[in-house]
């Protein structure tokens, strides 16, 4: 089940590879995170000492959050994988213009999980030709729709 979803990084990149990767997380984030308080459009990923990083995710706090925690939205989240495809990752985001993008949040047998992404930036004219595309789907199902309604009836 979906949790968040980056629709932002689809367009913004050409998506090359998924990966899954948990979250260390704490008390009151999972409480937020059930409540839907989260926000992942500006989230990205960093590689320090070969440990991955979640950058920008943002999960408000809820009201009822203890008076005792401290809480802070955009904390800086450790992801978890395992050490060979943080490795493969490492190899890869060394290449010119690769970088590691969240895609979305969702559960998985009662954990939080992330969906990560190796991509590559999409230029200016990408982006124009995608919002094209777009249109034109959506011109394509408007015009399917009334043709389909202004048919005579036999």
């Amino acid at each position: 089940m979906t949790i968040a979803q980056n629709n932002k990084a689809r367009f913004n990149y050409h998506i090359e590879e998924h990966f899954e990767a948990g979250i260390v997380l704490t008390g009151w984030e999972i409480k937020a995170i059930r409540a839907g308080q989260v926000q992942l459009t500006d989230g990205y990923v960093v590689i320090k000492d070969g440990e991955l990083y979640l950058i920008g995710c943002r999960i408000n706090a809820l009201r009822s959050a203890s008076t005792h925690v401290n809480p802070e939205a955009d904390r800086t989240k450790k992801l978890l994988m395992h050490k060979d495809q943080i490795r493969r990752l490492i190899g890869k985001t060394e290449q010119k213009g690769y970088t590691l993008v969240p895609l979305d949040l969702h559960y998985k047998a009662g954990r939080v999980k992330a969906e990560i992404a190796l991509a590559k930036g999409k230029q200016d004219h990408d982006k124009r030709e995608t919002v094209k595309q777009r249109d034109w789907e959506r011109e394509k199902g408007r015009l399917m729709r009334h043709k389909v309604s202004s048919r005579p009836k036999d």
